[in-house]
């Protein structure tokens, strides 16, 4: 079940923002330098035990979008629904995962919230909460559509809920021909492209690099792919690629898709270490508004982002699995609309209004 499509101009862009801001006003933006231990413990709902027993796994820690979405998960479920939560971190290891999931099930939680280490693991988290009558939904990451046919099937309670990356992609690509020269800086009827993209293999950063391009076409322009690079969806490895790509190609790339804004951040000190002017030599747009890149676009260093909304998907999957808890049924898919975010004047009018 798909939300109705949202008008994505200027309203929307400012209610998109504010929500952003004032939610990274909060938890604030900077990547954790440490690593969680893989079975935290000491993260259950403090107070009465008056809900559910919640058990969410998450791929990562260290991953600065998905600790503002567990952040708004975990608040949710203990504020609307009186939940215990119970938080654990994968670090990154699915093994690590088939381990807390199977924990979190005898336990004795009611419900499963788990964002993938590899989808292609979600067969076999479906099976075990499905073996022990637990609903589960996948968070963030989905899983195959072949995986999520045989649910329905089958008669699961499982459900994904997330975005759709094609979408996101297309937004990106949207943004460079909302810019003035339509990302062709030098001219010569050609956008030459960088594409750094989060794991290698991973579905979601595919979608956002392939349907960049495809927008571009449609608006009109000719685009090639100078250079693509996988990293781990991190600063780090953003500016590591980018630095790759400029040693490569220098001032030839006119625009690099980034399939995150963590990676879009490092690109843009990439760009400045190779004597590039982000915004004049080089566009740069990413995915999810993070803080610092919402900065980044104020002064006009980056192009523009797409609004992954943690918390509309935080709230949606709480929402979707207490119901299921309580017997409801629910469908195998839910989706969240992407939003365009690229003006300043976006933010400056907007700042008031909270």
């Amino acid at each position: 079940m798909k939300r109705s499509k949202k008008d994505v101009f200027a309203g929307i862009l400012l209610f998109g923002a504010a929500f952003l801001l004032s939610a990274c006003a909060v938890t604030g933006q900077k990547r954790e330098t440490g690593k969680a231990p893989a079975q935290e413990a000491g993260t259950e709902a403090a107070g009465k035990e008056t809900g559910p027993k919640i058990g969410v796994s998450i791929y990562r820690y260290d991953d600065t979008f998905m600790k503002l979405y567990r952040s708004e998960l975990k608040q949710y479920l203990e504020e609307t629904y009186h939940a215990q939560v119970v938080l654990r971190n994968a670090d990154g290891n699915q093994e690590t995962q088939n381990q807390q999931v199977d924990r979190l099930i005898a336990d004795g939680c009611k419900g499963l919230l788990v964002n993938p280490v590899e989808v292609s693991a979600a067969g076999r988290l479906a099976d075990a909460a499905n073996k022990a009558g637990i609903p589960l939904i996948f968070i963030n990451r989905e899983p195959k559509q072949t995986e999520q046919l045989r649910w329905k099937k089958e008669h699961m309670a499982v459900s994904s809920v997330g975005t759709d990356s094609r979408q996101a992609g297309s937004y990106q690509g949207e943004i460079i021909l909302e810019t003035p020269k339509k990302g062709d800086l030098n001219g010569d009827g050609v956008v030459s492209c960088g594409m750094l993209k989060g794991e290698e293999g991973n579905e979601a950063s595919e979608y956002r690099s392939e349907y960049a391009i495809k927008a571009l076409k449609k608006g009109g322009m000719k685009a090639e792919e100078l250079y693509s690079g996988s990293g781990d969806w991190s600063r780090e490895s953003g500016k590591k690629l980018a630095r790759e790509a400029f040693s490569r190609y220098g001032n030839k790339i006119e625009v690099m898709f980034c399939s995150n804004d963590a990676m879009a951040n490092g690109a843009l000190e990439a760009a400045k270490e190779a004597g590039l002017v982000p915004g004049k030599d080089i566009y740069l747009v990413g995915v999810d508004a993070l803080q610092d890149t919402v900065e980044s676009i104020k002064s006009g260093e980056i192009a523009g982002t797409v609004l992954n909304d943690h918390g509309g998907q935080a709230r949606l999957a709480a929402d979707t699995l207490i119901k299921m808890i309580n017997g409801e049924e629910a469908e195998t898919r839910y989706l969240v609309d992407d939003i365009k975010i690229t003006t300043v004047s976006t933010f400056k009018t907007r700042k008031g209004d909270d």
